[in-house]
């Protein structure tokens, strides 16, 4: 009898009125990427973009320094 009461209770919970507490906000994202206003498309989406792009950016940057030097170690013989 409690299963019974607690699988109704997960069914309410679940019912499409729950699901409306999210927008369709597709069309608000297609006029933003589509519209020509000469910022690269991995940056339309704003501050959180541009700070990934950055981070991303930067960690590449240092990898590819890094591994440079450690091959430049690397060729020296120890002596």
């Amino acid at each position: 009898m409690q299963a019974l009461r607690v699988s109704q209770a997960l069914i309410r919970s679940f019912s499409s009125t729950a699901r409306n507490r999210f927008q369709n906000r597709v069309r608000e994202k297609q006029k933003l990427f589509q519209e020509d206003n000469d910022i690269p498309l991995y940056l339309k989406g704003g501050i959180v973009d541009n700070i990934l792009y950055r981070v991303t950016m930067t960690l590449c940057l240092g990898g590819t320094v890094y591994s440079l030097y450690s091959l430049g170690w690397a060729s020296f013989p120890r002596n």
